[in-house]
């Protein structure tokens, strides 16, 4: 199994990353902060004013560490990478596969069905944990909506069009964040949910939400490529330029577990404050850098906890599920698996 590596994430406004023989450096203001071996590293993230040497750019590309580039904030900018990796074969199948629509609706079904199935889970959890929330019979009846879309003809049988796939998903989304704000149970004042906002977001918890995306999306996207498939092209969403498409289908997956939990829990147990977020004159809500810092640490910390893996049966970190279904996806496409087996939260 694979190991499970760190990603270097860089808040520090000016800071300067150079190779220094096998590691990376960190300099602000000409002033070594911190030296990380290559090794230890799966990507590179960096936020705002942050610039890398290009010697530390041809070295994270001979060692397949992905750097992506994003605005102080969040919002993604540009990602740099060393040469495809992979099997050639393999991703002209990934390509022959997209363009037949009832291939494309199987891989569809199985990651709407996990993505439906983990915001159950989610909604199911909270009613166990804080049962005595006014809000239960909101949330049990959602997940009772979810369970009936669950066994929809749609995502069951086998010949069945893309586009139903993508109206049942669509339900149940509306269904899952129809409660979203049910499951916030304290700090109610300054976290809330109307409705899912993303360009910009507009309150405190969609700009959590929007952010935790963003992390997700540069994880599923190295994971993809570590197995020789493309990001681009994918099978629920479509193709478009600029669009990592079969990282957002893999995402699906894991946004409840990876995401919409880890929010939850950071508000509920109030690691986060109201009084880190800011509304600019756009209308965006944005995080200062303290509040942006504890998220990190929370995700770096989330994705070393162990789970069983339902398909591999054996144990593996939460990191590493990206790794794992992109890995599970590409031996579906060679062959070796009879169907695509996504990944169930239990």
């Amino acid at each position: 199994m694979r190991h499970l590596l760190n990603t270097l994430y860089v808040t520090t406004q000016g800071a300067y990353l150079s190779r220094d023989g096998e590691t990376v450096l960190v300099r602000v203001d000409q002033e070594a902060k911190l030296r990380v071996p290559i090794h230890t590293l799966g990507g590179i993230v960096c936020f705002g004013q942050v610039s890398c040497s290009p010697p530390l750019m041809a070295l994270c590309g001979e060692r397949n560490v992905a750097i992506s580039f994003l605005s102080e904030h969040g919002k993604f900018y540009a990602r740099v990478q060393g040469p495809v990796s992979g099997n050639v074969l393999l991703r002209r199948e990934q390509y022959r596969r997209a363009d037949s629509e009832a291939f494309s609706a199987k891989i569809a079904q199985s990651v709407v069905v996990a993505k439906i199935a983990n915001c159950r889970t989610v909604l199911l959890r909270a009613i166990r944990d804080h049962a005595e929330n006014p809000q239960v019979p909101a949330l049990e009846a959602a997940g009772v909506r979810l369970a009936r879309l669950l066994d929809d003809p749609a995502l069951r049988g086998e010949a069945v069009a893309l586009d139903a796939v993508r109206g049942l998903e669509g339900d149940a989304a509306r269904t899952y964040f129809d409660v979203f704000d049910h499951l916030i149970t304290a700090q109610k004042e300054d976290f809330f949910f109307h409705e899912r906002s993303r360009r910009p977001p507009l309150d405190n918890l969609n700009s959590l939400l929007s952010f935790f995306y963003t992390l997700l999306v540069h994880d599923v996207t190295a994971a993809l490529e570590t197995v020789g498939l493309d990001p681009a092209v994918g099978y629920l969403h479509r193709d478009r330029p600029g669009r990592p498409s079969l990282a957002l289908d893999l995402m699906e997956e894991f946004r409840p577990v990876l995401a919409d939990r880890l929010a939850l829990s950071l508000v509920n147990r109030q690691q986060i404050r109201g009084k880190g977020f800011k509304k600019t004159e756009t209308g965006a809500v944005l995080m200062d850098d303290a509040t942006r810092k504890e998220v990190l640490v929370a995700y770096q910390k989330r994705k070393q906890e162990e789970i069983q893996h339902p398909f591999l049966g054996e144990k593996v970190e939460v990191g590493l599920l990206p790794y794992v279904q992109a890995m599970l996806l590409a031996r579906y496409l060679r062959g070796d698996l009879d169907g695509y087996p996504p990944f169930f939260w239990k």
